[in-house]
């Protein structure tokens, strides 16, 4: 299948990591590319630029120099989503994403994010303005719709074509949905059918069979990982080539899930500094380790942890004991 091209970006694989708040930081999109990913999209900035100059919004804009550098927005004012748009691309942002996908209260309560889906006509503003005020390739996020009565996401992504959209990653859930219950793909395939820029699939996709399945089904360019990806950025690998060959890649080893889990918490240790970094390291060990230890007790300790050294230290310890283990049950 040809690539997928954004604008003048073609991107190397059809599988993309979603933009998630508090998940997809430069640490974790680094390392998802590393594996793969075709594109990595920043994590949401809110278009009052005037609230930029926190320490979450700065460490939010890092990026580094491996291109196409995509940062996504969310507001409900057109005139500040241009200016964030405008700033981020005077700030070397290749490809500015818009979130009208977003379910989170304190999004939608704004009337940003998916609640923008009950205002076509607000959507089209915001649309039009943003592709009007940058040179850059303007994406957008969407779900569904804002409910199962109100599922209106073909009528969105027609008009976002309409409006100079660069491509449309949709969420198989409506807003009402949130996170719950399974996503449903034949809303996507109705608009890959309705439109003629790229599409991206998106909503519980976590293996590569799913992710060829899906595909296949809704007939997307490619599929928009999110949830799939946490404590498993080797899923861009494996639906890399699963997608290339027909067969599946050689399953991850212990030894590789040690090293990747250590080199990403020195990365967050590195970048948010000591005391953040081990913070936000819990979750992310929390989800490298969601199968290997079921029963949560190693995490239970690593949760207690108070310096960087001591949650490698800690790690090297488990990975230690994990094979031990291992080697006892096979005697």
């Amino acid at each position: 299948m040809a690539m997928i091209q954004i604008g003048p970006h073609k991107l190397p694989a059809r599988a993309v990591l979603a933009p998630m708040a508090g998940i997809s930081d430069l640490p974790f999109r680094r390392l998802c590319r590393e594996f793969g990913a075709g594109l990595t999209v920043s994590e949401m900035l809110i278009s009052d630029t005037s609230l930029w100059d926190r320490r979450k919004s700065h460490l939010r804009l890092a990026h580094d120099d491996n291109g196409p550098r995509a940062v996504q927005i969310a507001g409900a004012d057109p005139l500040m989503m241009a200016d964030a748009a405008m700033r981020c691309a005077d700030m070397g942002a290749d490809i500015i994403d818009i979130n009208m996908g977003c379910p989170a209260k304190k999004v939608c309560k704004r009337a940003a994010g998916s609640a923008l889906l009950r205002e076509p006509d607000l959507v089209k503003d915001i649309l039009s303005t943003v592709v009007a005020a940058v040179d850059v390739p303007v994406t957008l996020k969407i779900r569904t719709g804002w409910s199962q009565d109100q599922r209106n996401g073909i009528d969105i992504a027609k008009l976002a074509q309409d409006c100079g959209i660069s491509s449309l990653a949709v969420h198989g859930r409506t807003r009402e949905c949130r996170f719950l219950g399974s996503a449903e793909y034949d809303t996507i395939a109705a608009i890959k059918q309705a439109i003629d820029i790229p599409v991206f699939a998106n909503g519980d996709i976590c293996s590569a069979q799913q992710a060829k399945q899906v595909l296949d089904y809704t007939g997307a360019d490619g599929v928009m990982i999110g949830r799939g990806a946490q404590g498993k950025p080797w899923l861009f690998r494996e639906i890399n080539t699963y997608l290339a060959t027909g067969e599946l890649a050689k399953q991850v080893t212990t030894t590789e899930i040690k090293t990747v889990l250590l080199s990403h918490i020195s990365a967050l240790h590195h970048f948010y500094g000591e005391q953040n970094g081990l913070r936000i390291a819990r979750k992310h060990c929390a989800w490298y380790l969601q199968e290997l230890d079921p029963n949560t007790g190693f995490r239970g300790l690593f949760n207690r942890l108070e310096s960087a050294s001591a949650q490698q230290d800690a790690v090297h310890r488990y990975f230690e004991q994990h094979e031990q283990n291992l080697q006892e049950a096979a005697a």
